[in-house]
Parts: structure tokens; sequence; C-alpha cells
């Protein structure tokens, strides 16, 4: 069966990693492609004539074994016949058809020539290894610090020829209301004249300003280009010392505009981290509502690379925290201090730092010893205050109740201790569901120590063999959404038909495979990127295995995170069709790295026993 260039460019388009080739490459290899219509009647004859090609799977179900790995259950968009051609070694393909359907068929060299390009070759690579094909962007400490100086600058640059006069050059300064003036020569940077100049090199020398403005400037300034970010400005002024700093084209060297102290001042008003400033200088609730509902605009109009949504739920998770002892002394202001020690809980998203804006607040108190009814009244007052007030500030009420103004979470340190005891004697299934959730935990407000004390107790009751057991079945209870043949399976009745909840279907098992894991070693850190980093050798999870579910816990926070800024709601169900071609590839890896690490929890934990 013959198929058009067209027809065939067409589909690479759509398909990873081919779709990020350029149209030279992708006509070059869809020159060398084949469609070839695959039934059981005929398997055999085209896939002997077909020997030692790619294949790339345009419609149909397969299995397929074509290296000395596992058989794989193969679909629209799946390559087999790779192995041979990347490892240099003759692997047998073995086809058994499930569904019959149309398959490209490229040559070998053509394919292995497009294997000098990093994103083929990582992708193949990655599917060979089944890791996820993802590179976990560093955190970066805020949002702003990142942008690109091409968004940042908001005026053109204020510039003049070099032979300009230095009194001609200060009357331009003034008229343009600029501190700095960029010098150029054959339209080119040469230099730079401020108003610091002005004072010192022209009023302080009484220097004759009918000299050339060349005469007074900075010769080849400190410069920089207009693709690198204002974090590269900061450092950069910040390593020279000075205030102005040029931004110029990166071919053509002319000046594009100017970075000021200034600017960065401005600009910093407008990030989250000096948000969360302003939040606890709040002086009463008015204030703290107010600056709390800037935070969702904020992160909807300023977060648009993955690195953005790494950091957005430690963000949330922070100002919460903030917005939770603002409350806590606004109470204390009206009621007075506390009778008995306590410690305020945050359990969750919240605890984990992985908050979005869907998350509502789960939370509880601590208390010292049992308080008697005067006690208790205060600190029932102040859950009440506390968790209506985050309410007002737009973290929502818990539907379940999680809260401390529910009677049955504000706990002595002696209750909480019994209370983890009966869990570990009585794990079951619907005990699990309930508190898993209280199983991340983290101080807020109150006294740290308390709750240290807690931890400490429950540490070893929480790593009994038989309780890890049943929350290594609780885990296994949700499967991902992925079908024999590695086809997506999408949520029953949901109003997009092709949608996923990531939170439910992939990130909420990762959370509970790495909690699993974590109290296993005695770790009592709630987040889960740090408790992967924090899992020591031997844990049972090798750094590899630690190292694919942080990258793909982090892929998948970012989907949901940007199918909720884009589309401005606050589930979790990500559309499918939303995604790229190689975002859909990367969530099915995700999807079985998942699977294959709940298997392997079940056996280390519970003998296999689901």
């Amino acid at each position: 069966m013959s198929a058009t260039p067209q027809q065939v460019l067409d589909f690479l388009k759509t398909s990873a990693p081919f779709d990020v080739l350029a149209d030279d490459a992708l006509q070059d290899l869809a020159k060398h492609a084949r469609l070839i219509y695959l039934a059981a009647e005929n398997q055999n004859q085209l896939l002997q004539e077909n020997a030692d090609r790619l294949f790339l799977i345009q419609s149909g179900q397969f299995s397929v074994k074509d290296s000395d790995g596992p058989e794989r259950h193969l679909s629209e968009g799946d390559y087999f016949g790779f192995h041979s051609i990347i490892d240099g070694v003759s692997h047998p393909i073995e086809v058994k058809i499930d569904s019959p359907g149309l398959v490209y068929c490229f040559e070998s060299e053509a394919f292995k020539a497009l294997l000098s390009t990093p994103e083929v070759a990582n992708f193949f690579e990655g599917t060979k290894s089944e890791a996820l094909q993802n590179q976990a962007v560093q955190d970066s400490n805020s949002m702003w610090l990142y942008k690109s100086l091409n968004e940042v600058i908001e005026r053109q640059p204020v510039s003049a020829d070099i032979g300009l006069s230095v009194q001609q050059a200060a009357e331009l300064m003034s008229e343009s209301n600029v501190s700095s003036l960029l010098i150029t020569e054959n339209e080119k940077l040469a230099g730079i004249v401020t108003d610091r100049d002005l004072r010192n090199r022209v009023v302080a020398t009484a220097l004759d300003v009918g000299l050339p403005v060349s005469t007074i400037m900075t010769d080849k300034p400190a410069m920089i280009t207009q693709n690198r970010t204002m974090f590269d400005a900061m450092a950069l002024m910040s390593e020279r010392n000075i205030h102005h700093l040029p931004v110029v084209d990166r071919g053509s060297r002319q000046p594009m505009g100017m970075v000021t102290a200034s600017d960065i001042i401005r600009h910093q008003k407008g990030n989250v981290l000096f948000i969360i400033g302003e939040l606890s200088k709040a002086e009463n609730l008015y204030e703290l509502t107010r600056l709390s509902w800037q935070m969702p605009h904020y992160l909807a109009t300023h977060a648009k690379r993955p690195g953005d949504y790494d950091i957005a739920g430690k963000v949330l998770a922070q100002a919460t925290d903030i917005m939770t002892r603002k409350l806590i002394t606004f109470y204390q202001q009206q009621h007075g201090s506390a009778p008995i020690p306590y410690t305020w809980i945050v359990y969750g998203s919240q605890a984990r730092e992985d908050q979005t804006m869907g998350s509502d607040q789960d939370n509880g108190l601590l208390l010292a010893r049992t308080p008697n009814e005067q006690e208790a009244e205060y600190f029932a007052g102040m859950a009440d205050y506390v968790c209506n007030g985050l309410g007002k500030c737009g973290i929502k009420l818990c539907p379940g109740n999680i809260m401390a103004s529910n009677p049955e979470l504000r706990l002595s340190l002696d209750d909480a201790i019994s209370e983890a005891q009966q869990w570990v004697k009585q794990p079951t299934s619907k005990a699990i569901m309930y508190f898993n959730i209280f199983l991340d935990a983290r101080a807020a407000a109150g006294d740290v120590e308390l709750f240290r004390k807690m931890q400490l107790a429950r540490a070893p009751l929480l790593k009994q063999k038989m309780f890890l057991a049943a929350l290594a079945r609780q885990a296994n209870s949700d499967s991902v959404p992925l079908s024999m043949f590695q086809k997506f399976v999408f949520e029953k009745g949901h109003s997009v038909k092709d949608a996923i909840d990531l939170k439910v279907k992939a990130i909420a098992i990762i959370n509970n495979l790495v909690r699993l894991y974590a109290l296993d070693n005695g770790l009592t850190m709630p987040s889960t990127l740090a408790r992967l980093a924090s899992l020591p050798a031997g844990a049972g999870l090798s750094s590899r295995d630690a190292n694919n579910l942080r990258d793909i816990w982090l892929f998948l926070t970012r989907l949901r995170w940007r199918h909720q800024l884009q589309n401005k709601v606050t589930d979790n169900c990500v559309s499918i069709s939303d995604l790229s071609s190689i975002e859909k590839h990367q969530l099915k890896a995700a999807f079985k790295a998942i699977d294959r690490a709940q298997q392997a929890a079940v056996m280390k934990f519970s003998g296999g026993m689901s």
C-alpha cells in the first residue's frame, strides 16, 4: 500500500518525537516511508519484506516482542522495531494481531540519520528504558526572576549618537525623564551616561558642557542580551555593583532597552513572594483577605513555564501558612494568649506543599494535654475563627470536615498517640482510606516541639509490617487509566469526553507509594519530593526509580497546574486532546512506571497480596 508524501507528513507532524523536526528533515523521512495494512493473514510476509525497519502504528492493536524484554501491547502512536536499529543487534520481531490496522515502516538508514537529533535520540532511549522522557527543571525561587527581558522591558530605550555634546545629552535626559542615556556609534551600543556621571564628572569638576558626551560616558559598559532573564540581569548588576544595565539585541548589539534598580523593585511588587511578604504585614482580616485574593490572579497571569508550576504549590502552601498564623494572631489579640501549649497542624496538600487552585483546607489542633471546659472553649473559638477566616481568604472549607473546627480533630498529645496505636491495631481498608491524609502532617503554627514529640512517638508505630502491608494494598486499590493495549481510559460521565483525573489516577498514587517507603524508613517530612530525596540506600526503592518517580510527579503536577490556569478551573481532569504528541507519550510512560511501582510495593510490603 502506498502513501502520499503529504499523507505521511501530516501524520509525522502529530507524532512525537518527529513533530519537532524541521520541514526538510520531515520530508526526507517521509520519502523513506511505506504504509502497510497489518493483519493476521499477511503479517509474516509483510514483516519479512520490511525487516530492519522502524514501525509506527497509525491504527490497530498489536502484541509485540521486538527485544530481549517482555511482550508489549501497542496501539496508535506506538513504535516497534527500533531496538534492533539502535542496538545494532538483530532482534526477531514477533507480532500478534489483536486488531488489524495501518502501520508506517521507515527505512533504517533514514531513522539512524535522525538519531543525531537530541530530541529523537532521547525519546527512543527513554522508550527503551521505559523511563519518562522528561527533564525535571531545577526549582526556581520566584517566577518573575525567570521572565525573559523581552517580557520585562516596557519602553523603547532613550539613546543618542556619540557625537552629541554633554549639554545636549543632559537636555535629552531631562526631556525624556530618564536617569540614564545609552550612547551609540553606528547604531551599536558604545557607552552609557547616568545622572551620577553628570554630578561627578560634570558639575563637581565644572567641566565644559560643550565637550562631546564621549568625554564623560562609561565606555564599553556591561550589557545583557534581550533573551536573558531578569535573574541574569540582577546577578550581573550585583556583580558589577551597577544600577543601570543596557539590554541589547543578541545579533546586532543595538540597544533594546534598560534595566534599572527601580525596575527590579517595581517588578518585585508583582511577585508572589512579595505578596507573601505583604500577607505577613496585614493588620486585620480585611487586609489579609484582600491580599490573599491576589494570589490566584498573579499565578494565572504570570505562571507560564514548567519551573513556575513546580514552585506554585509551595508558594500557595507558604501563603496559607502565613494566613493561618495571622488569623491566630488576630484571634489572640481579642481573646488573649492560649491557656496551654498547642500546635496548629496542617495535613494533605498543604502539609506536602503541593496545593493547587482547587485545594481545600485540612488541619487540626494538637494540645499539650486534655483541656478543661474553659480551655476547650478557647480552642474551639480559635478553630472556628481560623477555619472560617481561611475560607474568606479563598482556602475552601473541607467537605469531609477534616478541620480543627471539628472537635474530633482537637486532640491532646496522649490522645493523638493513642489514635495512631488504634490505626496500627486495626488497619481496615475503610480506616486506611480515612486516616491516610493524617500521615502527611506538618506544624504550621504554635509549639513545634509538641508536634515533634507526637511524630517521634508515632514513627515506630507507623512502620509496623501489618500496617505497612495494609497501606500497600490501599495504594494498589486505584489503577492508572491505561488499557491493556496502552490506550487511555477516560473519566465516565465527565463533560469532557477525553478527560483523565490526574490527581486521583496518578499523583495521589505516587504520594501514597512514596509515603509508604518514607514510613518504612522512619522519615517524618511530609513533602513527596523531599521524601524521595531523603530515602536512604537500601530503602527498597533504587535511586533510579526514585528519580523517575520525582520526574513523573513534576510532569503530572505541571500538567494539572497548566490545565487549571489556562482553563480557569479548579478540577484536575486534564483533556488528552490538550496535550502535545510528546506529552501523550510521556503520560503513557508515566502511567506505566506508576503501575510498575505499585506492583513492586505490593510485593515488598504485602507479599504480593493486593
